[in-house]
């Protein structure tokens, strides 16, 4: 969004745009840099120190990450859950509410991207690396490991089958699995993303994420209140990031070494982290049209092929029933599952689903801001459905290939690979080389995912960096490009040192820590949100 689509926004007589200014200024600092005091300059430093620190002392830092996560996930997974059923709630009442009615940009307002190139951009940065990382691997875990709600194992302690374990088993595998990739996750993007779009081309706000809480704070947001809110989802955005490339890493070194024998070492990895970072500073030059929609295109045709390869050749009668099972399963097992008290399957809770809420809303800034730049002239009916139900259905239907031909494999054949991996020795990031690896021209598919996990890489990186780029300076999308390219490296510097440091542990370890005070804030957003839509409806200032 340029700067001169905000200067046609009607301004709100209840805000005050010159203190905004005044506080949000920024200037033009050493090397170009447009610096927003002193967001840009806490963050920067900040983030640069951990990264020096992680590198210089790893052992210390493996010991204090490992601490850190296991504290919020097993003290804390009561409250992520229930904020995260709160924000599926709160976007299910926008549906159905006159709120929805709310056009984004007045009622004069036309999207600016087509149907496909939005869908595009809104899958490649929400889940691209995850569904690569998690979707072969994940249904078969919770199947035959997690055990979920108390569902039993269908393998005995020797791996062999137990049939009367196998029904109850597959399904809950399968509704688990879904259960954190569809509503909840993306209800965390689509409230950031309608607070953001809302507050900017509505009331004239800037793009930035201290905006979606003026109805709470009132004029406070343009001070310390609006820095430390800035400040906190810069560290959220870049450490939930960090861990999404630290996955991709992870699992495009392990097919380069189960393809070509490349060598699965730290070196490599952080080789790889380097180049790719290289590749995603060249798309951030070409900004959000040439480089990042692009490539978000590219990569929705290559998973779409590899979609169809897996259906085809796995058997589309039973994968499409195994979707529709799925979603029985999902619906069936949704209230259970939501529930953060009185149950035993303190694994799954912990490991799983308190990291998952913490790292979705820890990337919910960089998604939700990115969201917010795409999806001017939608009402807000429009945006939540196709921001939440649609990529649910997608994810669901994505884990019903793959994790549902992996779940079948593991089931039928005692001696394949997917059961080597997950069930007999865990390793996670060849689960998608060892399911392709049972089907017909797996060289050539496992090229495709490796490719596939590189562009994710890709789009998620250049895209974060213009998210970030737009907090620290204040809500402008037009940023010089050294900042551009600083915060694009420093994304693939913290994602280095965090490997480095402990590993994918480290990575999974810094998204819980800064996923749990975001989700405050995003607990706030809905109520700032909910005042604003009321406000607009009535013809009323925020105030």
């Amino acid at each position: 969004m340029a700067e001169s689509d905000i200067a046609d926004v009607p301004m709100d007589p209840s805000v005050n745009y010159e203190i905004g200014q005044d506080n949000i200024q920024t200037s033009l600092g050493p090397f170009g840099l447009d610096i927003h005091n002193p967001v840009f300059l806490v963050s920067g430093l900040g983030i640069l120190a951990f990264v020096l620190g992680t590198l210089m002392f790893p052992e210390g830092a493996t010991t204090l990450f490992n601490g850190i996560r296991g504290w919020l996930t097993n003290h804390l997974d009561w409250f992520f859950i229930i904020a995260g059923n709160v924000f599926v709630i709160f976007c299910l009442l926008l549906i159905v509410t006159p709120l929805g009615n709310v056009r984004l940009g007045g009622e004069d307002a036309r999207p600016d991207y087509n149907y496909f190139g939005w869908f595009a951009m809104l899958f490649a940065a929400g889940m691209g690396i995850g569904l690569m990382f998690f979707g072969v691997l994940e249904p078969v875990y919770h199947m035959a490991i997690s055990e979920p709600l108390g569902v039993p194992s269908p393998f005995d302690a020797d791996g062999n089958l137990i049939p009367e374990n196998v029904a109850a088993a597959r399904a809950m595998g399968m509704a688990a699995t879904t259960y954190h990739w569809a509503l909840h996750p993306w209800a965390m993007y689509a409230v950031v993303g309608l607070a953001l779009a809302f507050f900017t081309y509505n009331r004239g706000l800037p793009l930035t994420i201290r905006s979606a809480f003026y109805p709470v704070f009132g004029n406070r947001v343009w001070g310390p209140t609006g820095h430390v809110i800035d400040t906190v989802a810069v560290f959220a955005t870049l450490f939930g990031l960090a861990t999404s490339l630290g996955f991709g890493a992870e699992q495009a070194v392990a097919g380069l070494n189960y393809l070509f024998g490349i060598p699965n070492t730290e070196v490599v990895k952080v080789i790889l982290i380097i180049a790719i970072t290289a590749v995603a500073t060249t798309s951030v030059l070409k900004g959000l049209d040439g480089g990042v929609k692009r490539a978000s295109e590219i990569n929705m045709v290559l998973a779409f092929i590899l979609l169809l390869f897996v259906i085809f050749t796995a058997g589309a009668g039973r994968i499409f029933g195994d979707f529709f099972a799925t979603l029985r399963a999902y619906v069936g097992e949704l209230v259970p599952l939501s529930n953060p008290f009185g149950r035993t399957d303190d694994g799954f809770r912990h490991g799983w689903t308190a990291f998952y809420w913490a790292w979705w809303i820890s990337w919910s800034p960089f998604v939700g801001m990115f969201i917010a730049r795409v999806s001017r002239g939608r009402s807000v009916r429009e945006f939540v459905i196709c921001v939440l139900l649609i990529p649910s259905l997608v994810c669901t239907l994505w884990m019903a290939v793959f994790g549902g031909t992996a779940i079948e494999q593991a089931l039928t054949n005692p001696d394949s690979a997917i059961k080597a991996y997950v069930i007999d020795s865990y390793s996670p990031e060849l689960s998608l080389f060892g399911m392709l690896s049972e089907l017909p021209l797996a060289s050539i598919t496992s090229v495709i995912g490796i490719i596939l996990v590189i562009v994710f890489f890709v789009t998620s990186s250049d895209s974060g960096s213009l998210v970030i780029d737009t907090i620290t300076a204040g809500g402008k999308t037009d940023g010089p490009l050294p900042q551009r390219v600083f915060w694009c490296l420093l994304e693939g510097l913290v994602a280095i040192a965090l490997l480095l440091g402990g590993g994918l542990a480290a990575l999974q370890s810094m998204a819980v820590a800064t996923g749990f005070p975001f989700a405050v804030l995003l607990l706030l957003m809905c109520v700032a949100v909910w005042m604003g839509l009321r406000a607009e409806r009535r013809g009323k200032p925020l105030g």
